[in-house]
């Protein structure tokens, strides 16, 4: 039984270290606000498009289970998704982009977002064609120049 416990414990923890490196993590020491405004201004600066702004907070507030600030930036350009949806349409489903900026519990901010080439890992045409490099540049881009 103690064996079952430890492979089974060490299978999760694996995965779990799996599932971070999959969300890449900045940190920032701009406020969530002032972060996302940030990415709002370089993403148009770059010729793409911001569809939405997802307030958490806001919307764990009306239901009185205040949480930190937490926002999600929704976005995207067809320079970059539409060669994604030619190679496999279902890449759609990922598509657009998000970013989301949240306060820890230390008050630390951090800016994350998933990796587009684990995003997109169910289609292995997607996955292993140049766009995805280029949503990767373009993602650390726009993140680094928002956290600075």
């Amino acid at each position: 039984m103690r064996r079952l416990f430890l492979a089974t414990t060490f299978i999760f923890a694996g995965a779990a270290a799996a599932m971070a490196d999959d969300i890449i993590k900045m940190k920032t020491d701009k406020s969530v606000i002032q972060a996302l405004d940030a990415l709002e201004t370089a993403i148009g600066n770059a010729g793409a498009t911001v569809f939405a702004r997802v307030d958490h907070a806001a919307g764990a507030e009306k239901v009185g289970t205040p949480i930190p600030p937490n926002q999600v930036l929704i976005f995207g350009n067809p320079a970059l998704g539409t060669p994604a949806m030619q190679i496999d349409p279902r890449a759609g489903l990922f598509l657009p982009l998000k970013v989301q900026a949240y306060e820890d519990a230390d008050g630390q901010v951090w800016l994350i977002y998933e990796d587009p080439k684990e995003t997109m890992d169910e289609f292995d045409a997607v996955e292993n064609s140049p766009i995805i490099e280029k949503m990767r540049g373009a993602l650390a881009k726009l993140t680094a120049a928002a956290a600075q």
